[in-house]
């Protein structure tokens, strides 16, 4: 097709018959009921309040639902919104090789698309699994030094998987969806500097945004450079990528998204193994503590070592902040652990004191050790997110996560949406209705 190979091969397996992938399936079914769960969870932040007003202010052409909206809103402008407010709590799931959130960027382009188009639930799920798999994919081509450079590969990797996503949701050719790719090199976007504001979830909506677009822009005759990713002045070369092209290994055949890890606390997943480790440690009388140092991989420090955090949001980005809450038996899966109010309380602040983050670069991305000195006695635990964790286990520990977000009445019905047999209109309708009521309305 073009000199461009990873944006090429990344178009034929777009664009190709999706069999097999039983486990892939099942984890992306997994990942859709908790971005379901954690978006609407959302729907009543102040950056989801400002994207609706958004919406409600451009109108436009009815195609697909945006949540928390009475109004249907076009394809494009649904994605922005659902794609922000389901990252607004920061309680979705990441990919440690990807370094960012997956579902939150191509599930809303999917879901948007999929209403747009009228396509059935197993198309739309087809569709969001190719395109975690890219996104996946793009992700560790474009390698650590894009993201250590200050770019948020949620938005920017990301923007590729949403909108591959979406041009295969509207039968786009091998051809058309190595344009999508292209077009997208010039469109993507998305800064580590928004960490800890509104930015940050707004990353995500633009990505799933960007992908819709990409896709509706190429379908309707847009031409634009295929190398825009990979060639001279390209986003990969122009945003410190590493082109590695050692990302393409397996792709068709083995599937990368199965390595995605589901959050079970409501912060930015580099304190998770952290915060798995020294619950090892607890409970303790923390009057009683004298240091907890936490050991983590270097490049964490540049995104969740907010070291005196004045906000709830900054709070979501502090080694020390969730240290003492854990200490004082705050629970760290809670959203209401995360408030301006916590973030400034004096026993809090007070503890933060004793937390000290250092790094080791032998350390894996997904693991920490923290050393816990409570009335002159150590002691010392470690974790690593990328432990095994049986599928019938996650799903467990995310339904119980659902239900302590939405309760247990409504996960039941949720669960019934993210099946193959629920249209994708009929998912946008639910969580349309229970937005509105707080029930999910089935019927």
């Amino acid at each position: 097709m073009t000199d461009t190979p990873f944006a090429d091969a990344l178009a034929h397996f777009a664009a190709s018959p999706l069999a097999g992938a039983d486990t892939a399936r099942e984890v992306l079914r997994l990942s859709l009921l908790d971005w379901c769960a954690v978006a609407i969870a959302g729907r009543q932040e102040p950056v989801a309040q400002v994207l609706r007003a958004l919406a409600e202010d451009e109108g436009g052409v009815p195609q697909a639902h945006a949540i928390g909206m009475a109004i249907l809103v076009p394809a494009r402008m649904a994605a922005l919104v659902n794609g922000t407010l389901s990252h607004a709590l920061d309680y979705d799931d990441t990919h440690f090789a990807h370094i960012g959130h997956p579902s939150v960027a191509v599930i809303p382009a999917a879901l948007a698309m999929a209403e747009r188009v009228g396509a059935s639930g197993r198309a739309m799920q087809e569709a969001a699994l190719v395109g975690v798999e890219a996104s996946v994919r793009t992700g560790v081509w474009l390698g650590r030094g894009h993201y250590q450079a200050g770019f948020h590969q949620t938005a920017t990797a990301g923007a590729i998987g949403a909108g591959l996503a979406a041009g295969r949701l509207l039968g786009l050719s091998a051809a058309e969806l190595a344009d999508v790719i292209g077009l997208l090199g010039t469109r993507a976007s998305g800064l580590k500097s928004q960490f800890g504001t509104m930015g940050k979830p707004f990353n995500a909506g633009i990505a799933a945004a960007n992908g819709v677009e990409a896709a509706l822009l190429v379908s309707l005759g847009f031409d634009p450079r295929r190398a825009g990713l990979e060639g001279p002045q390209g986003l990969g070369p122009t945003h410190h990528g590493a082109g590695d092209m050692g990302a393409l290994e397996g792709l068709g055949q083995s599937w990368r998204f199965e390595e995605v890890s589901h959050k079970f606390h409501a912060c930015c997943h580099g304190l998770h193994a952290a915060l798995e480790a020294v619950a090892g440690l607890l409970p303790v009388d923390p009057d009683g503590i004298s240091a907890i140092e936490v050991v983590t991989h270097p490049r964490w420090l540049t995104v969740c070592n907010i070291a005196a955090p004045a906000t709830g949001l900054e709070a979501k980005f502090s080694y020390a902040q969730v240290m003492a809450l854990a200490a004082l038996g705050h629970d760290t899966a809670r959203l209401d652990s995360y408030t301006d109010a916590l973030a400034r309380a004096p026993e809090v602040v007070a503890l933060r004191g004793w937390v000290d983050v250092t790094s080791d670069d032998r350390l894996a991305e997904s693991a920490a050790i923290v050393r816990l000195t409570v009335n002159g006695e150590s002691r010392e635990a470690t974790h690593d997110l990328l432990a095994p964790l049986p599928l019938a286990t996650r799903a467990a520990k995310l339904q119980a996560k659902a239900e302590a977000l939405l309760g247990s009445d409504a996960v039941a019905r949720l669960s019934g949406l993210v099946t193959e047999n629920a249209a994708p209109g009929e998912i946008g309708a639910a969580l349309q209705v229970f937005c509105r009521s707080g029930q999910l309305d089935m019927s």
